[in-house]
């Protein structure tokens, strides 16, 4: 059975919303700038004493044996596979139909229920 609003969808129809779509140039324009600009963000960050923080913080308190913990705990936090998907939004599944909702969605498109 094909699904006619699958079928419809044009060529080069863009799924992102305007929010999403303005908020990916706005992050390009500022990493090109920032990126442009590296050697005065580095001298400031380095005036500004940041640098020689970040080496002491490295220098006493991130060992091996933290860094360790720190990505163990973050390895078993993570919910697998389809939940942690289905938490965060990115893929989720239709209670009635079964059917795999992509997205911010409220309804399945096959059956209409509410996701």
């Amino acid at each position: 059975m094909v699904d006619e609003k699958r079928v419809s969808r044009k060529v080069g129809e863009n799924m992102f919303s305007l929010g999403v779509r303005k908020l990916v140039v706005i992050s390009l324009v500022g990493g090109i700038f920032l990126l442009g600009n590296i050697w005065l963000v580095v001298n400031w960050l380095n005036e500004k004493g940041v640098v020689d923080g970040a080496r002491y913080v490295r220098r006493e308190f991130i060992t091996g044996t933290a860094v360790t913990i720190i990505v163990v705990l973050l390895i078993l936090l993570v919910r697998p596979g389809r939940e942690a998907a289905g938490r965060f939004g990115l893929m989720r599944r239709c209670p009635v139909c079964d059917h795999r909702v992509i997205g911010r969605g409220k309804y399945c498109s096959d059956c209409g229920s509410k996701v």
